[in-house]
């Protein structure tokens, strides 16, 4: 499938590519949807967990008169009023559709609204995550698509460790190669050599749907690769069974919107 076909000069040919191209926006639509309802139930969780301590430190500043119970109350309301407006503002960044446009990004800024999205369902599923940014690379994105990408490696790696385990995400510049590298590591059941070359092929699955129905359909994959490759971009995958398997995504480096001079690389590491 190419998301960017070129006009050509048969018109009967170029409304079959406008054809395949709404039924492939159509698509990116229906796996959205797919991989939100994937994290639904927790974001739902998180929710009721914010509301209840909004409720209960409420009461608590309601029932105490001194300043220093109810500064704590204060703080306690707004920072979970924050952690609210957080997860709002991520879901409303990845499932308001973009269109074609692309920008200019800060690659980091990206996975961390994402994990933002996907950080309650992974403690819910005894998943230990760990960032390491090296640096904070920017490419040339659609960042709703990106986020797509990001959300489906994650919630296939959280599928492939069934009874908990740890994920590793990382962002890095690969100065040589003139990319920057997006990677997300899982520890989970691995993928056989001979199934290795065809995940990526249309309604190839190594997997069955979850119990929430995510998964097994053969389409995610395909649809990651298809983003990355139309942002000019390569995603590779290495695997070991029993012991887990890494995507990697590289796309094209671009200079920090603003930036003139220097270099955008660098130490940068966060642990979770």
């Amino acid at each position: 499938m190419s998301m960017d076909a070129q006009p050509s000069n048969d018109p009967q040919l170029d409304a079959l590519e406008q054809q395949i191209a709404e039924l492939q926006d159509q698509l990116m639509q229906a796996q959205k949807m797919s991989t939100v309802g994937a994290v639904a139930s927790s974001i739902t969780h998180e929710f009721n967990n914010i509301l209840t301590t909004v409720i209960n430190y409420t009461k608590m500043g309601l029932r105490h008169k001194d300043v220093a119970t109810r500064e704590k109350c204060f703080n306690k309301i707004l920072a979970s009023g924050q952690r609210a407006a957080k997860i709002t503002t991520g879901m409303l960044s990845y499932s308001r559709s973009k269109g074609n446009k692309y920008e200019a990004f800060d690659l980091v800024q990206i996975v961390e609204d994402v994990l933002v999205l996907v950080e309650k369902d992974l403690q819910m599923h005894r998943v230990k995550l760990q960032t390491d940014y090296f640096s904070r690379p920017f490419a040339n994105v659609n960042i709703s698509q990106l986020q797509q990408v990001l959300l489906n490696l994650i919630i296939n790696g959280r599928q492939a460790m069934d009874g908990g385990g740890r994920m590793f995400v990382s962002v890095r510049t690969n100065e040589e190669q003139g990319m920057a590298e997006i990677a997300v590591r899982d520890c989970g059941t691995g993928i056989p050599a001979d199934k290795l070359p065809k995940i990526f092929d249309p309604f190839f699955s190594t997997k069955d749907a979850d119990e929430q129905g995510q998964g097994g359909t053969g389409l995610g994959l395909a649809l990651c690769r298809d983003v990355i490759e139309s942002h000019k971009g390569r995603i590779r995958v290495e695997s070991t069974p029993g012991k887990g398997t890494t995507f990697t995504l590289k796309l094209p480096l671009v200079a920090e919107p603003g930036l003139t001079t220097g270099s955008n690389s660098g130490p940068f590491q966060k642990a979770g």
